[in-house]
């Protein structure tokens, strides 16, 4: 998600008399993006055994949502920010579930892929408008509970998503298979297209930014040069080709960087501000969050793989699995905000470190238990890393962005969770590459087993990597210190 440069932009009419409805309405769509985000997971091993997917078919069905979302979010805030909020959140939910229809009616898997880099293309539309329409209908004093309760639908998402993706499929609702997951956006997003239309204001910013479209074209050059290889590599083979990608991904990223340089020179408004990265609070901040994500993202997928296809769970068995996971995370995160702002560089440490540990036990529990493995043998090491998730979450993203200045706070949000994203997909990537070169076509417990004990190993370095990047942040006390004169200068 990404925030308006600045911004309580509105329309002619004041917006005040129905924001409340206008942030239900909003909500409730960041609700059914990450659900939708979560319950694919379950539902792969099903769309496998009926569309006959490739494993690299597998990761593109996961992985090419985050990776179309990453590259489109900064641009779409701006054109939010540009044409107005509810414009671009109606374009967004429109597109959106017209790509939850031809989901739900692929043929094959070549076409689901299709359909998912399309709704996580239009998702980029939508989702910035959520963050940007609290700055724009609420003064700084009044935004708290309403983010407060942005988090919390984020946290029932998690914990609803993989549960109701189980359930679809294993009851076969309504005779749709796998299907009825995509389906179910239907009926959502045509009810949320005519409520925004009644209730969503089309606020704009004063000040926005310009787009850049080269920029865009740049980074996902360079992100596909570096995904493909990692996604296709395995069952092409490995052919000398394919090695010639990522040498072009280093060239099109250092294309980027100049590129960024010369238009912060030049015209302004570049999609990444690269004056951002001098301050070593918020590089630490977003190199943290695209380890931690990418290793969490990409354990999650190799599990629920290795339940289904390997012990042969249900999806709703192997979404139970993941159950302590999402409530734990949701408990921690809540218990997290009093304690953010005085141990909140301790808390992002010890949050990385608790879910390296719970991978390595969950590896070792996998390891000793074989086909003996239960529903609930996995609860604790998934809580754990589920209260490690919890407590890091809300400090990083405050210290990251503590000392990122109020004209830079739309663009440092936007380049924050961009590096999350983008972290999710070389995650999925990354831990799916080791997974499949180890299972084998049968799916026979002793590969699959192997498979996702050398995988695991992926996260886990993630995990630690996250921790001891997170050393570098700054201390709580300077960010809050910040955040206090950023509010008296700003008393609206």
């Amino acid at each position: 998600m990404t925030a308006p440069t600045t911004s309580r932009v509105t329309t002619a009419a004041d917006p005040a008399p129905r924001r409340g409805l206008a942030m239900v309405v909003l909500i409730f769509a960041s609700f059914m993006d990450l659900m939708d985000a979560t319950v694919v997971n379950v539902a792969l091993p099903a769309i496998d055994t009926h569309l006959h997917a490739s494993p690299a078919q597998l990761e593109w069905i996961v992985g090419g949502y985050t990776l179309t979302f990453a590259v489109l979010l900064i641009t779409g805030g701006r054109l939010g920010d540009i044409y107005g909020r509810q414009r671009l959140f109606l374009v967004g939910v429109g597109g959106f579930t017209l790509a939850s229809l031809v989901a739900a009616l692929a043929p094959d898997a070549a076409v689901l892929v299709g359909a998912r880099l399309a709704q996580g293309g239009l998702a980029a539309l939508m989702i910035p408008q959520v963050l940007a329409s609290v700055q724009a209908l609420y003064p700084p004093q009044q935004r708290a509970p309403m983010l407060g309760v942005i988090g919390a639908v984020a946290g029932l998402a998690a914990v609803v998503g993989p549960l109701v993706g189980g359930a679809l499929v294993t009851a076969d609702a309504f005779g749709l298979q796998w299907r009825s997951i995509f389906v179910i956006n239907l009926p959502v997003g045509i009810a949320l297209f005519a409520a925004a239309l009644a209730w969503v204001p089309n606020t704009r910013s004063p000040h926005p930014l310009s787009l850049d479209p080269v920029g865009v074209a740049c980074v996902t050059l360079a992100l596909g040069l570096l995904v493909f290889p990692l996604v296709e590599g395995q069952q092409l083979g490995w052919p000398s080709w394919i090695w010639w990608l990522f040498a072009g991904a280093l060239v099109a990223l250092a294309g980027f960087v100049a590129q960024q340089r010369r238009r912060e020179r030049t015209i302004g408004s570049p999609l990444v501000p690269l004056r951002l990265f001098t301050r070593p609070g918020f590089s630490a901040g977003v190199v943290t969050q695209f380890l931690f994500f990418g290793a969490m993202v990409g354990f999650s997928l190799i599990l629920t793989l290795y339940l289904q296809l390997g012990l042969h769970f249900s999806a709703i068995a192997a979404g139970l699995v993941l159950l302590p996971f999402s409530i734990a995370s949701f408990l921690a995160s809540m218990a997290a905000v009093p304690l953010a702002g005085r141990l909140g560089k301790p808390l992002v440490f010890l949050g990385a470190a608790l879910q390296a540990a719970a991978v390595l036990w969950v590896r070792a529990i996998v390891a000793a238990e074989g086909t003996g493995l239960g529903q609930w043998s996995l609860w604790l090491p998934m809580a754990l890393a589920g209260i490690g998730l919890g407590i890091l979450v809300i400090p990083l993203a405050d210290l990251a962005l503590a000392h990122v200045p109020a004209t830079d706070a739309g663009a440092g949000s936007g380049v924050f969770n961009t590096f999350q994203q983008v972290g999710g997909v070389l995650g999925i990537a990354l831990a799916g590459v080791v997974f499949f070169s180890r299972a084998d076509a049968a799916h026979s417990l002793a590969a699959m087993q192997d498979a996702l004990l050398a995988a695991a190993l992926v996260p886990v370095a993630g995990h630690v990597l996250a921790a001891l990047c997170s050393l570098a942040l700054p201390a709580s006390s300077a960010g809050a210190a910040h955040a206090a004169a950023e509010l008296a200068d700003d008393p609206a």
